[in-house]
This record gives C-alpha cells, sequence and structure tokens, in this order.
C-alpha cells in the first residue's frame, strides 16, 4: 500500500522536474519589452471602437512616447471568420479555415505596424531590417472595454496566412531575404520570402523580412618598427575572443536536451517498476476475489471413508427415481 500511495506522488515529481529548466532558458517573458507593448496597443486599440460594425477596422491612436507605430483594430465573428476569411486586413491576408481557440462567439483582430522602432522591441543581433515589423493578434470581444487581456490562439487549418509587405528596403549585395517571425513565447523562426514581398505563417504573431548582416572587413593595423629594425604586425581586433550571445544559445540548447533526456531515462525506469508492481497487484486482487467466493459457498461435511475423510453433502437435492416406482 506504501509503493501504491508514493509512486503517482513520485512520477508527479519527476515530470514537473524538467519544466523549470525549460521556462528558465525561454528568451521571452511576460514582463519584456514587446509584451508589455503588446498589453498598452490592445487596450489603446480596444478604444477606437465607438460604435463599432462587424468586419471593419477602425484605425487606433497611440500615445506621444510611441509615435511611429499605428494600430488598428476589427471585430469578427468566429464562424465568419472560418467560413470566409478576410480578403486584405492591412498587409494580412486571411483564408478560410482559421480555427480560434479557446471558442469565442466574436473576436477583435488587433493589427501592429511597429514602423522605425522594430529593434526597440525585437531585436536580432547579426541582421538587418529591411521592413517594418507587423504583427496580428487576437483577443475576445466580449467586453471592448477590458485591458491585459490574453491572446487567442488563431491557426490557420488550410491555406497559410499571407503578410505582403509594401515598403522593403534594398537587398545588399550579395545577401538573400528572409522572413522572420516572433511568435508570442519570444522564439525567432526564418523562412524563406516569396514573391520578393510576401511572408507565410500559420499563426499569429509579428513578421518583417531581415538579411545578415555584412561585418565590414578590418583594414590591417601595423606597429611602428622597433628600434632594431624589422616590423610587427597587430593581430585582429577580437581574436580569439569568441561570441557570448552564440555561447548562451550553445548553453540553453545543452541543458534543454539534458533536461530532457534524463527526465525521459527517470520516466521508463519508474514506468519499468510500475509494469512489474500492476501484474502484482492483479494477481491480488484475483485471490482476495476467490478466496471470498470460497466464504460465500456452502460448507461441506467430512466423512470417513475407509481411512480417508471426504467431503459429502447432508442433503440430496434431487431424489432419484426406480423404474418401479414410475406409475403412468
Amino acid at each position: 500500500m506504501g509503493l501504491h500511495r508514493s509512486l503517482p506522488v513520485l512520477l508527479l515529481f519527476i515530470w514537473f522536474l524538467p519544466l523549470p529548466i525549460l521556462r528558465a532558458q525561454s528568451p521571452s517573458s511576460p514582463t519584456s519589452p514587446a509584451r508589455a507593448l503588446d498589453v498598452l496597443l490592445q487596450d489603446y486599440a480596444y478604444r477606437a471602437f465607438v460604435r463599432p460594425r462587424t468586419g471593419i477596422p477602425y484605425d487606433g491612436v497611440v500615445p506621444t512616447n510611441l509615435t511611429g507605430i499605428k494600430i488598428s483594430a476589427m471585430r469578427l465573428r468566429s464562424g465568419s471568420l472560418f467560413t470566409r476569411g478576410v480578403s486584405m486586413y492591412k498587409e494580412f491576408k486571411i483564408p478560410i479555415g482559421v480555427i480560434v481557440l479557446p471558442y469565442v462567439e466574436r473576436l477583435v483582430l488587433v493589427y501592429q505596424n511597429l514602423d522605425s522602432l522594430p529593434t526597440d522591441y525585437y531585436p536580432l543581433p547579426g541582421y538587418t531590417y529591411l521592413a517594418p515589423v507587423l504583427g496580428l493578434l487576437a483577443y475576445d470581444a466580449s467586453n471592448l472595454s477590458a485591458k491585459n487581456l490574453p491572446e487567442l490562439d488563431v491557426r490557420a487549418s488550410g491555406e497559410p496566412i499571407s503578410i505582403e509587405f509594401s515598403d522593403v528596403g534594398m537587398v545588399p549585395r550579395g545577401t538573400i531575404p528572409k522572413c522572420v517571425w516572433f511568435d508570442l513565447h519570444g522564439l525567432v523562426n526564418f523562412s524563406n520570402v516569396v514573391s520578393g514581398n510576401t511572408c507565410l505563417s500559420y499563426q499569429q504573431g509579428h513578421f518583417s523580412i531581415v538579411v545578415e548582416s555584412i561585418a565590414p572587413t578590418p583594414s590591417p593595423v601595423v606597429a611602428p618598427a622597433p628600434p632594431g629594425g624589422g616590423s610587427n604586425e597587430a593581430p585582429p581586433r577580437g581574436a580569439g575572443q569568441g561570441s557570448s550571445g552564440g555561447g548562451k544559445k550553445n548553453n540553453s540548447r545543452v541543458w534543454i536536451i539534458v533536461g530532457s533526456v534524463v527526465g525521459g531515462l527517470i520516466l521508463l525506469v519508474l514506468l519499468g517498476l510500475l509494469v512489474p508492481w500492476v501484474q502484482k497487484y492483479k494477481r491480488r486482487k484475483k485471490m482476495q476475489q476467490m478466496e471470498k467466493a470460497a466464504e460465500v459457498g456452502e460448507a461441506l461435511q467430512m466423512t470417513s471413508v475407509g481411512s480417508t475423510k471426504a467431503p459429502a453433502a447432508t442433503v440430496t437435492r434431487t431424489q432419484p427415481t426406480l423404474e418401479t416406482e414410475y406409475v403412468p
């Protein structure tokens, strides 16, 4: 009985053990500048609804310290979004078959255009932005005066959502533009650009077009010749120095892999112990049922037959009938 009670508790403890490690490595948190900006823009986008009509976008006004950011809000029915989609909402084209979870009768799509402020909220070391960061987030529309609402989960079940950027900078020679997508957890995903200025996605988030930054080639620095003659060339700057950002990223991956492997091995060991315990428990249960059935049955008296004792019934339930006693 002690093993029966402690084993589920131990399983739950092992299951949740790797979670703090994974969360600790998450690149985003609810208090990050980007997430705080989403909360603020949702509030100001909802203020644009005075007498809202379904399917019509309403442009909002941001505070003065966020000048340059553009926002808009559009209220839709979940059923209409799934069956009809949205032909064009700013730069976003939403196809039919978009699913909203959890289900709400009405939702609001909040549009964001960070314009000239992408690096302030979505820094991307090693890359240069060619287009503004565009955001599309979904919220519940049951209360248009609510603040600090959680985002709904929006996923395209058929064709992907397309983002057609209207203002894309010149692509530097020797580079290839890439679509970048920041999900709500802060993870960064790259994909290919379609038709020169279009990105595709099956989920909501923030999107832009970037290229890898080209670092200028440092010119060699020649030190002055020593008095004894000869010359010494100074080594290039940064020689022997590793990238701290790359080291942190590798450490994060290592910890995630180690935590997952250790948790999986411990779970397998516990499952190996759980299977024999279940089999033993089933046998014990079966024996208890057999003992209970034996106690309920009718007890037979013991009768001596020669030198051997055998059970004998006291009453014969069915009386035999002789052929001579049968009267038709």
